[in-house]
């Protein structure tokens, strides 16, 4: 993992630059890169597992919203009273990343437990961010559980799409840095059977 403080500040300007660069516009299209925030925060949890770097996540989160909806053009709609529990939701992604650091070795083996956290993680955020808008928004005039469970099927597949394309590029750039730092590491892998 990381251990020293200035791998720990680049990782840190690494994720929030990507979500500063992404969040503004939140869907995908053929100029902008889909939301990389769920990732950054899964992956703040596993690399830095801070309480200060969540926080200031959170905030830049925040930040990029305002300046999208003030500067950006981009529509308020979904800032209502169920913002607040983006904090649950992006601190359920952090808890999934520290989770999965705890289990991490440079196996592959430890695929499956990324992919169960991080799946775990985006359910867990996709309930709460997806479910606490559709629930105390104000935007819908009746709402259900059959509805909101249309909703995410809807939804969710998109945002974990994004989350994976994000996550696929971390794990790759994660592997790579850690053979050419320690080549030794490729002789005592577990040969394939």
């Amino acid at each position: 993992m990381i251990t020293t403080t200035s791998h720990r500040i680049l990782v840190a300007l690494a994720l929030g630059a990507a979500m500063a660069l992404t969040r503004s516009h939140h869907f995908a299209d053929l100029v902008h890169l889909p939301d990389a925030s769920w990732a950054v925060f899964f992956l703040a949890g596993f690399y830095l597992a801070n309480g200060r770097v969540f926080a200031t996540l959170l905030a830049l989160a925040a930040c990029s919203d305002f300046v999208a909806i003030t500067f950006g053009g981009v529509s308020d709609f979904c800032v209502s009273l169920a913002y607040g529990f983006l904090l649950p939701a992006y601190g359920a992604l952090f808890v999934a990343g520290r989770w999965y650091a705890a289990r991490y070795r440079l196996t592959p083996a430890t695929l499956m437990p990324l992919l169960g956290s991080a799946f775990t993680g985006a359910l867990i955020c996709e309930l709460l961010s997806s479910g606490s808008f559709y629930f105390f928004s104000g935007r819908f005039a009746e709402t259900s559980l059959m509805v909101l469970g249309e909703r995410l099927a809807r939804y969710f597949p998109g945002y974990l799409e994004s989350m994976a394309l994000y996550l696929g590029i971390a794990v790759i750039a994660h592997t790579a840095l850690v053979l050419v730092a320690n080549p030794a590491t490729v002789q005592r892998m577990p040969k394939a059977p």
